[in-house]
């Protein structure tokens, strides 16, 4: 495990999640193996993030969030940025939110609740760098 969090260190995150609670446990494990990462409370503060930080790697995603949801955040910003990874999170199952998802080039899909492990290895195994 060590050797996934190093590798996750050298990526910088942008966690999407208007889900407080879920927010919180992501920013103490992040913090707690001195990951970088932003975070962002919806679609429409993301995008912005996704315009002021050139050196974000990874949008890790919700689907369904207030101003603007998941899949027009990752519409919107691979106008912006083609070559940006994307990974959703969801408690969502609907077939269409996937179909969408596979549309957009988004192949990785997490339901929630989560394991943690599993998010970290999904996410180093991207190879993003």
């Amino acid at each position: 495990m060590q050797e996934k969090i190093k590798k996750l260190k050298k990526i910088k995150i942008l966690f999407v999640e208007n889900e407080h609670e879920l927010v919180d446990i992501f920013c103490d494990t992040f913090t707690k193996i001195q990951a970088n990462y932003l975070t962002a409370l919806n679609g429409k503060e993301a995008l912005e993030l996704i315009k002021q930080n050139d050196d974000i790697d990874l949008v890790v995603t919700d689907i369904n969030m207030p101003i603007m949801n998941g899949i027009e955040l990752i519409e919107k910003a691979k106008k912006i940025r083609k070559n940006l990874h994307f990974v959703i999170i969801s408690a969502h199952t609907e077939l269409q939110y996937r179909e969408d998802a596979n549309r957009l080039g988004v192949k990785s899909y997490l339901l929630k609740p989560f394991d943690f492990i599993k998010f970290i290895n999904l996410i180093v195994d991207l190879d993003l760098k």
